[in-house]
């Protein structure tokens, strides 16, 4: 058994908790207020679960910036960069790569087309392209993709383009059609039905004076 010395002693294991018990009386050091203070909106329960960027009621940081224009992503902020971006390079720019070549990123910081791989490369159609070539790039427009296979070569996206959810609006409900009035047909009399005869008028004999 090693010796023991002052500088060894610890409690035994288990009967010591690590957690601050607050609220226990003038003694523990974190009694009464528990350290919360005294008043304002951090001293009641709940007031830290406010979510991030609240500024208390006034207007947040975010707000009162201007915003910048240009293409942005949903998961940009607020964590990553507001603007997002692509590095442009045109077919005419593949005239340095020879015949069956592969068109990578890492070909095109090799060949001095781009400085490095940290940004995704879009292939635009600004040129022509003569030669055969396997090009893997991460977005490439129609007219790009359209004179890379007339020259005989291929295409293939580093990443698949994300497809726009369609939004299926419901239809409003038509309001229901009142059922147009069904007068009841009164039976037209026949020519055929006997008409009343009229009381006779009465005849009034006149006395001749």
């Amino acid at each position: 058994m090693s010796e023991i010395n002052l500088h060894d002693l610890k409690p035994a294991e288990g009967s010591h908790r690590d957690r601050k018990r607050i609220g226990r009386g003038h003694g523990s050091g974190s009694g009464k207020t528990s350290g919360r203070g005294q008043k304002g909106q951090k001293s009641r329960a709940g007031s830290h679960r406010m979510r991030a960027g609240f500024e208390g009621g006034q207007m947040p940081l975010y707000m009162r910036l201007g915003k910048l224009r240009g293409a942005t992503s949903k998961d940009a902020m607020p964590i990553g960069p507001f603007r997002t971006y692509t590095q442009p390079v045109n077919v005419r720019d593949l005239d340095r790569f020879g015949a069956g070549d592969e068109v990578t990123p890492e070909t095109l910081v090799e060949k001095r087309v781009i400085k490095n791989t940290r940004t995704d490369v879009k292939l635009l159609g600004v040129g022509q392209v003569t030669k055969k070539l396997t090009v893997r790039v991460h977005a490439i427009s129609a007219s790009a993709r359209e004179k890379i296979e007339g020259a005989g070569g291929s295409v293939e996206l580093l990443r698949e383009p994300k497809v726009k959810k369609v939004r299926h609006r419901k239809a409003k409900p038509v309001a229901a059609e009142e059922p147009e009035d069904t007068a009841e047909e009164q039976p037209e009399a026949s020519a055929e039905e006997p008409v009343a005869d009229e009381p006779a008028a009465e005849e009034t004999e006149g006395t001749e004076e």
